[in-house]
């Protein structure tokens, strides 16, 4: 029997420090998800890898499910089983549905309701797209939790307030220094979290930005959005001493900030205060940096009290979630159940036509050797008719009252 499993490790059980080595770099995605799913029982897969969590998504054959999903991140990421197992959490068939649309809705985020969840999970659908490792039940799965996000959002106000991971860095920011627009601030990489931040930074006044990536045109766009300033990472360590807040989120797998650097840039500031916000997974920045005195060194991690700050408004709109969550799985569940009957209905369907080939194929050679057409036509006629009523006639004689009287329905009217 087959099986939807999801298993997560997420902020809610797992540090940073558990998280940056489960995650997934985006440019190994496609064959991660190809090992993945030659995987003996594994159907179909997806993953999804995100600053607050690594999930993997798999329909799987028998019973096993856990222990499949376990094991392959375990050996995808070559880490020891009994180092993940106390941040696993594992997730099955009406749980699993549940538990996906929760994501898909923000309601297992760190910040509740946040919006950039679901592209990330669209993102992990189409992934798996490209990569041919879908089928009907998984692609069925993410749509349902694509439409049940959807109706959340117009049937709530979960989303009304701008409560993101990056409004709450910059609010993060504000603890440290009381007026952010006499604040250099430096950003490093060029995604959607350090543009939001940008946004965020401008919206209370930031006027000096620099965006700092490794391909300068990509930090180009997102400053010349704001005014700020561009340079690429080889251009970092000449301008750091600069910063008086970094806020870092780029893709890279190992840390690109050092203690050493950081050293160096405070005795160009004369030990000026630097704030400094990792919200990368893997970390950007060594944790050695926090060692060093005149630094505010935070994690992702680190901004769980800013968001409780910001979420209380949202309860109420999380219970009335949950309960779209609820309706709309049971939707998804009448839609399993005929699940057997689409497949009968294709094998069917693929036997009919092949029965229609062979008797055709029959025809077209008598036809060749000169047989009558009308005599040929009508025997072809009679054959395809009689091959394909014989099994469904005989399963209608053996039908109790009640299977005929669906049967009835089955029946084409004569015209």
């Amino acid at each position: 029997m087959s099986h939807i499993s999801i298993l997560s490790v997420n902020h809610q059980l797992a540090p940073v420090s558990v998280r940056e080595k489960v995650a997934f770099a985006p440019n190994q995605l496609i064959d991660s998800l190809a090992k993945f799913n030659a995987i003996d029982g594994v159907q179909a897969c997806a993953i999804l890898s995100t600053c607050n969590r690594a999930e993997v998504y798999a329909i799987i054959d028998g019973d096993n499910g856990k222990d499949i999903l376990s094991n392959y991140l375990a050996s995808a990421h070559n880490i020891n089983q009994t180092e993940l197992s106390p941040y696993l959490v594992y997730f099955e068939d009406d749980k699993a549905i549940e538990h996906i649309c929760q994501v898909a809705t923000g309601l297992d985020s760190l910040v509740l309701g946040e919006p950039q969840i679901l592209g990330q999970l669209k993102d992990a659908y189409h992934a798996a797209k490209d990569a041919n490792t879908l089928s009907k039940l998984l692609e069925k799965v993410f749509q349902h939790a694509f439409s049940t996000a959807k109706k959340v959002r117009t049937d709530t106000k979960i989303g009304s307030s701008p409560v993101s991971i990056a409004y709450c860095a910059v609010k993060l920011s504000e603890k440290i220094f009381t007026d952010l627009s006499e604040q250099t601030v430096m950003l490093i990489g060029a995604g959607e979290m350090i543009e939001l931040c940008a946004q965020h930074l401008n919206r209370q006044g930031v006027r000096k930005m620099i965006v700092a990536n490794r391909t300068i045109e990509n930090a180009k766009k997102i400053a010349d959005l704001y005014n700020a300033r561009s340079i690429s990472l080889k251009q970092f360590s000449s301008v750091v001493h600069e910063a008086d807040i970094i806020i870092s989120s780029t893709a890279a797998s190992v840390p690109i900030i050092g203690k050493g650097l950081i050293e160096s840039a405070l005795k160009l500031r004369k030990h000026k205060p630097m704030f400094m916000l990792d919200i990368a997974i893997p970390r950007d920045i060594e944790p050695e940096v926090a060692q060093l005195e005149d630094v505010f060194l935070y994690t992702i991690d680190d901004l769980q009290q800013v968001v409780s700050d910001n979420i209380d408004n949202r309860q109420n709109e999380k219970v009335l979630a949950q309960e779209i969550i609820n309706t709309q799985g049971k939707k998804f569940n009448l839609w399993l159940e005929t699940l057997p009957n689409e497949q009968v209905v294709q094998t069917y369907r693929q036997n009919a036509y092949k029965t229609k080939e062979m008797a055709v194929k029959y025809a077209l050679k008598q036809l060749s050797k000169g047989g009558d057409a009308s005599v040929i036509i009508q025997k072809l006629a009679d054959q395809l008719t009689n091959k394909l009523l014989h099994a469904p006639s005989n399963n209608i004689k053996q039908a109790d009252a009640s299977q005929l009287a669906k049967c009835q329905d089955c029946i084409p009217k004569s015209e």
